[in-house]
């Protein structure tokens, strides 16, 4: 009997990846659900296109903006950790390369082996190359796989904004009368699909993740149409 291939993604790539699926679409999720709230608030004390269109997309700029800027300042902090963690065990690498020695092999233990292969592993790893190798088993780091900041500031920036788009254009393409309608409809379906998505990636149930997302979806935009709807009934 023939074995089907093997083509399974192993290792620190496969959860990287994961962990950008994942950021990109908790990203557009956070981009639907306040551009939504937003307009459809608006909505509710006035049906100006033009009050639609210009509260839609100052939420969608300060909303991926805002996102950018939160991954890069979160991402930098956690890059510059790195870096000091790796620049630390260089230093103790080269001042205390026996007691390193012992460490790597103690971790290897640790992870199963025997203490004579876990030796033997530990000075070939050592001899390979030291620091990668305590990198990789004492810290949980690639050395060339480092955090970029920049590449999640844009990454959240983008899925923000993809996600506003969806309700903005919901809010000022349809006519007025099916608008309100159309915006939520759509937006209801986009969280279905967010929710799902997220929680196929975390490997979780998707109907209690899909339910999370558009109850909170529905409640916002309901609180948000209600002020709206009060405000604009009192003339603010």
């Amino acid at each position: 009997m023939t074995e089907p291939p093997h083509d399974e993604t192993h290792g620190g790539a496969l959860g990287s990846r994961l962990n950008w699926l994942r950021a990109a679409v908790l990203g557009a999720n956070d981009g639907i659900v306040s551009t939504a709230g937003l307009v459809v608030g608006v909505a509710g004390a006035t049906g100006a296109r033009a009050a639609l269109l210009t509260a839609g997309l100052a939420g969608l700029l300060a909303g991926s903006m805002s996102m950018a800027a939160g991954e890069y300042v979160s991402v930098s902090t956690q890059r510059d950790s790195e870096l000091a963690a790796l620049a630390m065990e260089k230093r103790e690498l080269r001042e205390q390369p026996d007691a390193e020695l012992e460490e790597l092999t103690e971790l290897l233990e640790e992870r199963g082996l025997s203490r004579q292969v876990a030796r033997e592993a530990a000075v070939q790893l050592t001899e390979r190359d030291a620091l990668r190798a305590h990198a990789r088993v004492e810290l949980g780091i690639d050395p060339d796989e480092l955090t970029n900041p920049w590449h999640a500031a844009w990454a959240s920036f983008l899925a923000f904004t993809i996600g506003a788009l969806l309700p903005l254009l919901a809010i000022v393409l349809p006519p007025a009368s099916v608008r309100l309608l159309v915006t939520v409809a759509s937006v209801l379906a986009a969280l279905v699909l967010t929710g799902w998505s997220s929680a196929r990636l975390g490997a979780a149930d998707p109907r209690r993740a899909v339910l999370r997302n558009v109850a909170g979806g529905a409640l916002a935009m309901g609180v948000t149409y209600a002020a709206g709807s009060l405000l604009g009934a009192a003339g603010v």
